[in-house]
């Protein structure tokens, strides 16, 4: 688990790629300077940890694009003690984003290998969501609703309304719609009934899987 001045200027470096790609959000610019990534990936592709790709992690998932994450991240608007949900944990590394946005992270995996390896990850860096559910993204987490913000980190072919309904008024829901390749889609809680829809362009992303395994 190291973490290098190497590693840091690697850092530097790409918070300045994503910044020439339309990233300007202070807050999501120094999560990443901060965040080791490369200790989220497989060692094998440590030298590539600070490049702009996508590489495979555990249970056939990826840990998606540096720009991805920042481009979601900077979209939801974080507010510090906000309530976020995540559906996706995935390597922890978007997690971990959120968390440096001073979040307060209900995150959910439904793949049982990530689940615990990245339970057990994350809190050795520091990062300690409120909580890490083992479940089915597409229910939500309702016993916790409602949240200021959804953000979703798999393709979903679909809205689930569950996720929708968990929003709070004012909140916002971040999710990729689509089955090859997605529009990454906003929508605004606007009213008890009334959501405004913002279609913010094509991405790609693993799909996004219904029940547990």
């Amino acid at each position: 688990m190291k973490d290098t001045s190497k590693h840091q200027g690697l850092r530097n470096q790409l918070a300045k790629v994503l910044k020439a790609k339309g990233i300007i959000d202070k807050n999501v610019l120094s999560a990443v300077r901060k965040i080791p990534r490369h200790l989220f990936i497989d060692s094998s592709f440590e030298s590539h940890a600070y490049q702009d790709k996508a590489f495979p992690i555990a249970a056939e998932q990826t840990i998606s694009m540096p720009y991805t994450v920042a481009f979601q991240s900077q979209t939801l608007e974080v507010e510090p003690g906000e309530k976020v949900l995540e559906i996706g944990t995935g390597s922890g590394y978007q997690t971990a984003v959120l968390l440096e946005l001073k979040a307060e992270v209900y995150s959910i995996e439904r793949q049982r290998e990530l689940f615990k390896k990245t339970s057990l990850f994350l809190p050795k860096l520091g990062y300690n969501p409120k909580r890490f559910i083992f479940g089915d993204g597409y229910i939500g987490l309702k016993e916790e609703a409602p949240f200021d913000k959804i953000i979703v980190t798999a393709g979903a072919p679909f809205v689930p309304k569950p996720l929708l309904s968990q929003l709070k008024v004012g909140g916002r829901l971040l999710i990729p719609v689509g089955d090859k390749t997605q529009i990454m889609t906003l929508f605004i809680r606007k009213s008890a009934t009334a959501f405004e829809k913002h279609e913010l362009g094509d991405f790609a992303f693993v799909p996004m899987l219904e029940e547990k395994n």
